[in-house]
């Protein structure tokens, strides 16, 4: 056989339903790409216009129109852009796939093509409309062409089309879909206006609706007032009014948008009543170009520790609403951060199993986590007021009341959010390693010695006592519980802060952290003390020989608590309390294992250790005591109350305090 070139072949109608049907993942989708295409005939006629003024027809103000029709059962698009001629709609709708935009747009030279906002090229939008329709009508007439040119394309999107002249007095295109049964809906004032509001806000002509207003209906008997009315309804007015807003505003370049502009915007899009607390603008070019439009907000909302809840961010492409949600555009822990991102690389039909998969949207993910990281450290930056500074020659620098005005306004703001949105922050060490050193410098904790949750792990460390080699913290249920524990005791007596850790995220988080410029991090709860430098050699010695001279009663304690207690040692970490409980450098804290048993989660079973005081009045009373087992058991159990455990026998623990009591 000789060798020859062949066609595909393709069954239309099994086309067209899969265009209309599996393309499209929401079928109001199709209102969209309607108004796209209308959007986009009257950029062509305006470009055309250029060189051909006559082409306006004494109508040069472009719009799209839309109507609706309950009786008829239709929906039509109308534009007066540039229409079609019979041999264009053969060509653009007769050829599923084929973009008459895409083909205008290749014939532009280069500085049009680069002030061209032209949206639709990928060349199927129109055939969304069988999602809801079983017929659609085309009416069309090209600008400059007779009226008696104008052409009529009529399909059921069975496979076949008619198309026939007609005489068509305005120029521009209709698109009447001829709604199924269950479309119906789309043929009401208020689900139209919301699927516009939300998909086509931003295209920048005026989208117009006919006025509607409330008439009551008429009386049941003419003749009497009280005698009851006909149900009444919405009513069309003849009046036009613009339904969109006309304009994107991350379209727009950022000096020509007010501070109330941007928060007007956030307050839409969000959904919240409060303004935001910093927003970032910008246009992203090179390899991957995008806008992009972030906020941070002022309030958490109610599903925040839901790491399933929806992402805040909007993906558009080339000013196309394409999904809400877009939880592939920000990591998980940044979820809060609500906006837009408009992408000009990305295709127009991008669904969220492409956007996993994008190497253009791993950089738009890149480029926005590092623009939201760099929005709350300029928030963190200027959280306090700044303090006037002498100089060398005595001179204080005094800010200008504009400065001070801005310092005032922005103090406080880091220290709001963090207050929000500090423990989903911190899941952002184990989830993203590229920026941990930075998200490690925007973590913020109380600490023994300060109250409020303001410490930074930089402050802590330009504070550090001098020969003090590591970081200490300690992780807790609540901030009584930390501050209050006796793990604190030799910390406080040598003057040592420590950084009380109360999220329930710090136990995992800091698994992740394991230092901080190079000063590692030391949880005061796990191994022996040791608090090099800051230890005299004295204190050392003493605790060498009271260890020694304990041991007799240390090996009757282990014998006592060997179900409890992994071992039983002597500390110097105890100043006023007479035991605690630790574990070992690398085991888990008892803490993390409660919480992973409350949450329904398999732990391992921790034994810790026990830490006795030698000097405490009650440990010394366990010598030679007839009540011995009864005491180790008391002071083991109070060991864990005081760390926020619980025994494992309550009852058993009263009994034999009670016993002891009497």
């Amino acid at each position: 056989m000789s060798k020859q070139t062949l066609s595909f072949q393709a069954e239309v109608a099994q086309l067209l339903h899969l265009v209309t049907h599996s393309l499209y993942s929401n079928k109001e989708i199709f209102l969209r790409e309607l108004i796209s295409n209308a959007s986009d005939a009257c950029d062509k006629l305006r470009f055309e216009a250029i060189n051909d003024s006559g082409l306006y027809e004494n109508d040069a103000e472009l719009k799209v129109k839309v109507t609706f029709d309950k009786d008829a059962k239709t929906l039509t698009i109308t534009d007066n852009g540039i229409g079609m001629s019979a041999q264009e709609a053969i060509d653009h709708l007769g050829t599923i796939a084929k973009s008459g935009t895409k083909d205008f747009v290749s014939k532009l030279s280069g500085d049009q093509k680069a002030d061209s906002q032209l949206i639709g090229q990928f060349g199927v939008g129109f055939y969304s409309g069988f999602i809801v329709a079983d017929k659609i009508t085309v009416e069309s007439r090209r600008a400059g062409m007779q009226e008696t040119e104008g052409v009529r394309w009529v399909s059921g999107g069975s496979g076949d089309f008619e198309v026939e002249t007609i005489t068509r007095a305005e120029r521009g295109t209709s698109v009447i879909l001829h709604l199924r049964e269950d479309a119906l809906d789309y043929a009401q004032a208020w689900k139209v206006k919301g699927i516009i509001n939300k998909y086509s806000d931003h295209i920048s002509l005026p989208i117009q609706m006919e006025k509607e207003e409330w008439k009551d209906g008429e009386l049941i008997n003419p003749s009497d007032e009280k005698g009851g009315r006909q149900p009444g309804g919405m009513v069309k007015t003849g009046e036009w009014e613009t339904v969109n807003k006309a304009n994107a505003i991350w379209a727009r370049a950022k000096k020509d948008i007010t501070q109330e502009q941007y928060d007007d915007f956030y307050k839409q899009i969000s959904h919240d009543f409060e303004a935001p607390l910093a927003h970032t603008h910008n246009r992203v070019e090179g390899s991957t170009e995008y806008t992009q439009l972030l906020y941070i907000p002022g309030k958490a909302p109610m599903d925040l520790y839901n790491r399933e809840k929806s992402a805040g961010v909007k993906l558009y492409v080339k000013r196309v609403f394409i999904m809400d949600d877009a939880e592939a555009l920000l990591p998980t822990y940044l979820r809060f951060v609500k906006g837009v991102v408009d992408s000009a690389d990305l295709p127009l039909n991008v669904s969220r199993e492409l956007l996993q998969e994008s190497r253009d949207v791993k950089a738009i993910r890149e480029g926005c986590t590092k623009r939201v990281l760099g929005m709350l450290e300029d928030l963190a930056k200027h959280d306090k007021l700044p303090t006037s500074d002498a100089t060398t020659e005595g001179v204080s620098d005094v800010l200008s009341a504009e400065e001070k005005a801005e310092a005032e306004a922005a103090a406080g703001k880091y220290s709001k959010f963090y207050a929000e949105f500090g423990a989903v922050l911190k899941e952002g060490l184990g989830e993203d390693f590229a920026n941990k050193e930075r998200l490690s410098r925007l973590l913020r904790f109380a600490s023994s010695t300060t109250d409020t949750v303001s410490v930074s792990l930089a402050d802590y460390k330009a504070r550090m006592k001098e020969g003090q080699e590591a970081i200490y913290y300690i992780t807790a249920d609540n901030a009584a519980a930390a501050k209050n524990s006796p793990q604190l005791e030799v910390f406080k007596k040598k003057g040592i802060e420590v950084l009380l850790m109360t999220d329930r995220v710090d136990e995992w988080a800091l698994n992740y952290l394991h230092d901080f410029d190079g000063t590692p991090l030391q949880s005061v709860a796990k191994g022996a003390v040791d608090l090099g430098k800051l230890q005299d050699e004295a204190e050392k010695k003493a605790a060498e020989e009271a260890a020694e001279a304990f041991k007799p009663l240390l090996a009757k304690l282990k014998e006592a608590l060997k179900d409890k207690a992994e071992d039983v040692r002597v500390t110097t970490r105890l100043v006023d309390s007479p035991a605690c409980l630790v574990v070992q450098d690398d085991g888990m804290s008892t803490q993390l294992a409660r919480m992973l048993k409350q949450a329904g989660q398999q732990a391992p079973e921790v034994k810790p250790v026990l830490e006795v005081n030698a000097e405490h009045a009650l440990v010394k009373k366990l010598d030679g005591s007839v009540h011995f087992n009864d005491l180790a058991q008391i002071l083991f159990d109070q060991a864990l109350l005081a760390e926020g455990g619980m025994p494992a026998d309550p009852a058993a623990y009263v009994k034999r305090v009670n016993a002891l009591l009497v």
